[in-house]
């Protein structure tokens, strides 16, 4: 990636959400940070100014302007964009001045379907081209613009304010915000619909709108839990990939290499959750990460733990994918027989990690031909490279002799 895409892939989410506060635009927004975006690769050809968001953000507010007034069907907006030199103090938007959160906010108001939600926001508050989201959420292209088009639309129509909702309006909206956060994390720190191996700017960014909520509302223990979740993931990110690019699965990494520090500010947000004693899918989430990170190395994991954590939050969310994770945990327990025994009966044929987990746990079994199919389906569902270099390695080491059908519990 090139120090351009950085930037912008960087400063994206933070230019669309000062504008759409400023002018309350999506399409306007979208549309003047292009044209930054174009200017910015004409302009910084000698190098990247030092402060590459302000220069953008003041670049596209000139390119929001000139577009309002070369639209003379439009000249009370016109009017409207000249609050960008006006000396008027801004009206308050919210009980916190972040224009992200507060997109983010509008992006999952109620009146918007669901999926629609979580699309417009990583579109705009992620950077994630259409493309990129659909592909991470197995629909085609087309579907997904036209579900990011309508959210706009149904914002502009029902004029949805930009902004944080008071104490009273938050519980129906932070489900959602929650859920968006999280997939936002997720598409830095797995990216799954990218081929970029992590993306930091992401689960950056994700951690810090994690803060901000949390700080907005300290006593919500899902939100507490959704942070600790974060930096218990992101404690380990540095060691998952090998120098090569290769994947490192958590058994394997160097947890010398774990931040410390993340580790236990995470902890410390898990006790307070423990203290209210509200689980909730976030919160469970962190609490196995918690088990993973305070173990001093892979044999000292305490599976039977995390199993039940697993099961706690199955009976909270009983979806195919918590049962996947559950069944990574039933391994180690009862043994990877018991396991493949569950995962087969789960309706996850175009999930990349069913096939990769079906695949370890025949490779365990030691019964390579079908192991082998099941990592050319994991490898073939994922575009993620670092992914595809460690199963193509796991893949390689399997026994090129016949496969041996006799199971054998090596757990």
């Amino acid at each position: 990636m090139t120090d351009l895409d950085a930037v912008f892939k960087q400063e994206y989410g933070q230019v669309i959400a000062t504008l759409a506060r400023r002018f309350g635009d999506l399409d306007l927004a979208e549309e003047a940070v292009s044209d930054a975006l174009v200017a910015a690769v004409e302009h910084w050809q000698s190098g990247v100014p030092a402060n590459p968001g302000g220069w953008l953000t003041t670049t596209a507010m000139r390119k929001a302007i000139d577009r309002l007034r070369r639209e003379s069907a439009r000249k009370s907006k016109h009017q409207a964009a000249l609050m960008f030199i006006d000396d008027t103090p801004i009206e308050p938007t919210g009980p916190i001045s972040d224009d992200r959160l507060r997109l983010i906010f509008t992006c999952c108001h109620p009146a918007l379907a669901p999926e629609a939600r979580v699309a417009l926001t990583l579109r705009l508050l992620g950077g994630l081209t259409i493309a990129d989201i659909a592909r991470a959420f197995l629909v085609p292209e087309t579907t997904m613009a036209q579900r990011v088009t309508r959210a706009k639309g149904k914002i502009k129509k029902a004029r949805i304010p930009f902004q944080v909702p008071g104490a009273q309006d938050l519980p129906p909206r932070l489900s959602t915000v929650l859920a968006v956060l999280y997939l936002i994390f997720n598409e830095g720190y797995l990216a799954g619909s990218s081929e970029a191996p992590v993306r930091r700017e992401l689960t950056t960014e994700a951690i810090r709108l994690a803060r901000l909520l949390h700080r907005l509302i300290p006593d919500e223990p899902e939100a507490t839990g959704l942070l600790a979740l974060m930096l218990l993931s992101e404690s380990r990110i540095a060691s998952r990939l090998a120098e090569d690019g290769e994947l490192v699965p958590l058994a394997e990494q160097d947890r010398g290499g774990w931040d410390s520090n993340l580790i236990a500010e995470g902890h410390e947000l898990i006790r307070t959750c423990l203290r209210v004693n509200r689980p909730g899918r976030y919160q469970l989430l962190a609490a196995i990460n918690a088990v993973h990170t305070d173990a001093p190395d892979a044999a000292a994991t305490d599976w039977s733990q995390i199993a039940a954590l697993y099961d706690q939050l199955y009976a909270l969310e009983p979806t195919p994918v918590i049962a996947l994770n559950r069944a990574v945990a039933v391994a180690e327990v009862d043994g990877p027989a018991v396991a493949l025994a569950q995962i087969d009966t789960l309706p996850l044929d175009g999930y990349h990690a069913w096939h990769a987990t079906r695949a370890d746990l025949l490779r365990r079994l030691g019964r390579s031909a079908e192991a082998r199919i099941a990592y050319d389906a994991a490898i073939a569902a994922t575009q993620n490279p670092a992914e595809r270099a460690f199963l193509a390695r796991r893949r390689g080491s399997l026994a090129p002799s016949r496969d041996h059908r006799t199971a054998r519990n090596v757990s």
